[in-house]
């Protein structure tokens, strides 16, 4: 099965890592260049194991995800539901250590994904790795250089009710 995984170090901790990482809206789109829309689904208020999210990409392919594991600060997981018709399955995490650094963040992304038809598999999933991996490397930059955005740092550390 094909993997791709990217790898950032940020200048934050963990917990904040983490919650730039699950930051919904305006405030996603504005560090996300993968995302063009994205909402969560059945009525639910903010991520978590269980939940799912309708994501359409820049490339304007759509997705049904579901989060399988949501355990802060250190990582959160997701299956496809349903999604392009290309992906037989499709899953990722997202993980978030301390780095040697003190105040620092190992962020490292990783997805597993089957491709269809099996036939054309062996072609597929080198050209999804190219795809998806490329998409993975520029979407886990702008999350470092969200987490040094003094507008997302602001939304995700305000602590207002």
């Amino acid at each position: 099965m094909p993997v791709v995984e990217a790898v950032a170090v940020v200048p934050v901790p963990p917990e904040v890592a983490f919650a730039v990482s699950q930051t919904t809206g305006e405030i996603r789109y504005r560090w996300d260049p993968f995302v063009r829309r994205q909402q969560l689904l059945d009525g639910a208020a903010r991520p978590g194991k269980g939940v799912r999210t309708y994501t359409r990409s820049r490339h304007g392919l759509s997705m049904v995800s579901e989060y399988v594991s949501y355990a802060p600060p250190t990582n959160v997981g997701m299956k496809m539901v349903r999604g392009p018709w290309f992906f037989a399955m499709m899953a990722g995490g997202w993980r978030f250590a301390p780095a040697s650094e003190p105040g620092h963040t190992v962020a490292t992304w990783r997805y597993h994904f089957r491709t269809r038809p099996a036939l054309l598999a062996p072609l597929a999933d080198r050209i999804g790795v190219w795809l998806l991996g490329r998409d993975i490397r520029r979407r886990i930059q702008g999350f470092a250089r969200g987490c040094q955005d003094p507008v997302v740092l602001a939304a995700v550390t305000d602590t207002r009710p």
